[in-house]
């Protein structure tokens, strides 16, 4: 008889998604703000994306032999809830109510979804709802989902959970063992979260930006030292400046930051505007250089054994997509391969709170491959989609069906235009890897600016990364690491600097996908055909939609996207729409 868990996450506010596992396999994933068309999809539920994970499979709600949600009630005999409280003494309300009513979120998350599971069909009386622990799901997404036989370490560090901020811990034989929590506000998440605010952009978006603007700046111009340290096993955020709550924020045209305006007194106001600009640049490298310190020196004193051991280690949490730290993680001299999870953010909870009551009713789940689990269209859904937006719109689309996409598409990057790339199913997690993608030729002068300024229509410092074929990732990096989901960066051969300089950062590294045929062959055949033309087995890829926007799911979005940028050619499947000059 087949187990069916159903993975749901939303439990903190912001990046609900479903995770559909079936004997072990992953068979649907998405997150709900692909489908509702609203970035992080704030305070909603994963109810179409719950939806589309049943529809997938062709399975009934009745068909599910448990929910699995990332969110568990904390007891009151633990530490995590009396360490709140003492930290945030400052705040008597909240201190009491950790206390009194700690698990007021647990309950109300619950609640929601409860009414989502009726919307959708369930008999609440019939399905078992599963609470795990949202470091645990974190946890899992990474060490069940990694594949590895030996001991691993595990890591999770995010802004905050129930209270845990950051997770210590190994796995061996499909179990999970705890070695070490920190709790709120003991978060570094939530330490660099509070200066992506002070840099003046949102937090879960911001902090990509921050980690790109680093490399601009002089590390050694600013000591942020006294915003956290970490002794004797122990971190502890200086909550004079950060990790702030209640009156002790800054606030700023009636909106509470995660700062104080003591920062504000040590730094300088709080920046505004696009430019990378100084003091910014230099206060962004060394926010990061902070973090990667702090995070290392933790490693290697809670895990530094496992590793020596095995050298296997697995990360998640909001904080595994700094792929900087990553970066230093692979060139630690105990680690052999870090497997970070692609949803590594609390999209990737469902997965890992599904994961972790699969294994524990006794079905592994298998290692995960690939992150192509979302809704895929076939040429008459895109056909279709387009007649709906002529009669809509009351215009006429130039599009025709076309052969040989991978080959007529490599002529036209090699050209210098950029091509919105729509494929196969839709990916799970931030990053594009090639089937929701705006592609275009790396060793083209200037078409990472255009890209930016005319189809992003984001900051001009932003990064642009490369996928590449696996017979080139080697011979550009270096190393055979495995990176398929474009979660490490690395150093770029001097070579190779020339060859490909649009998809190569301001530090000299790129953020790669190295990708086996196997997973995407129609992705990896284009980028064999454009290698034919240039030498160069490398795309440039950036995800398909613009600034603010959730990377597009249907091919309405991808038309509604295309249309409203400077991009003159969108192929979905086997048919290009293209736009005369």
């Amino acid at each position: 008889m087949s187990l069916a868990i159903l993975g749901l996450s939303g439990a903190v506010s912001h990046d609900p998604s479903a995770a559909l596992y079936i004997d072990g396999k992953l068979v649907a994933a998405a997150e709900e703000e692909r489908f509702v068309r609203d970035k992080h999809a704030k305070n909603r539920m994963p109810y179409e994306a719950a939806k589309f994970c049943l529809a997938q499979a062709g399975i009934r709600p009745a068909d599910i032999d448990a929910v699995a949600i990332p969110f568990a009630p904390v007891s009151l005999f633990g530490p995590a809830r009396w360490h709140y409280a003492r930290r945030y003494a400052y705040a008597p309300d909240r201190a009491l109510d950790a206390i009194l009513n700690g698990n007021r979120r647990f309950r109300r998350y619950k609640k929601r979804i409860e009414w989502c599971l009726v919307q959708l069909g369930f008999d609440l009386k019939k399905v078992r709802i599963e609470p795990v622990e949202h470091h645990l799901a974190h946890a899992a997404s990474a060490y069940l989902c990694a594949g590895f036989t030996e001991k691993t370490a595990i890591l999770g560090i995010d802004g905050k959970g129930e209270y845990a901020t950051t997770f210590f811990g190994w796995g061996e034989n499909g179990k999970i063992h705890k070695i070490k929590e920190f709790y709120d506000p003991e978060s570094l998440g939530g330490l660099y979260g509070a200066l992506t605010e002070y840099l003046g952009f949102d937090m879960l978006d911001g902090e990509f930006k921050v980690m790109g603007m680093a490399p601009y700046g002089d590390v050694m111009r600013y000591d942020f030292s006294r915003l956290a340290k970490f002794e004797d096993g122990e971190l502890i955020v200086n909550t004079d400046y950060a990790n702030v709550i209640g009156l002790k924020r800054y606030k700023e045209k009636g909106k509470g930051y995660y700062f104080s305006p003591k920062l504000v007194e040590w730094l300088g106001p709080r920046r505004e505007g696009d430019m990378a600009d100084e003091p910014y640049i230099h206060y962004a490298a060394s926010i990061q250089a902070l973090f990667e310190k702090l995070s290392l020196e933790m490693i290697d004193h809670y895990l530094g054994d496992i590793l020596r051991e095995t050298g296997k280690i697995t990360f998640a949490g909001g904080c595994a997509l700094n792929v900087k730290l990553n970066q230093k993680i692979i060139a630690h001299p105990d680690v052999k391969e870090l497997f970070v999870q692609p949803a590594a953010s609390d999209a990737g909870t469902a997965v890992g709170a599904a994961a972790f009551v699969s294994q524990q009713r006794g079905v592994p789940v298998e290692k995960m491959e690939h992150v192509y689990l979302g809704p895929e269209y076939t040429n008459e859904d895109v056909i279709a989609a387009i007649a709906r937006l002529e009669a809509r719109r009351g215009i006429e689309l130039n599009w025709q069906k076309i052969d040989d996409v991978p080959m007529r598409i490599a002529g036209i990057l090699a050209e210098g235009n950029p091509v919105a790339w729509f494929q196969g199913r839709m990916e799970f997690g931030p990053r594009a890897l090639g089937n929701r993608s705006i592609l275009g030729c790396p060793s083209v002068p200037g078409v990472a600016d255009r890209i930016n300024a005319q189809i992003k229509f984001r900051e001009r410092w932003r990064p642009f990364c490369p996928s590449m074929l696996d017979t080139v990732g080697p011979l550009m990096f270096g190393t055979d690491h495995p990176a398929s989901f474009m979660t490490f960066t690395f150093a770029v051969d001097d070579e190779w600097k020339t060859r490909v300089p649009e998809v190569v950062h301001e530090d000299g590294t790129s953020r790669a996908q190295v990708l086996r045929r196997e997973f995407n062959p129609r992705y990896y055949d284009l980028m064999l055909e454009l290698e034919k033309l240039t030498g160069n087995g490398v795309v440039l890829n950036t995800s398909l939609n613009r600034r603010g926007e959730p990377m597009v799911c249907s091919p309405t979005d991808a038309l509604d996207m295309f249309l409203g940028s400077d991009l003159q050619y969108l192929v979905m499947q086997d048919v290009m729409v293209r736009k005369e000059r």
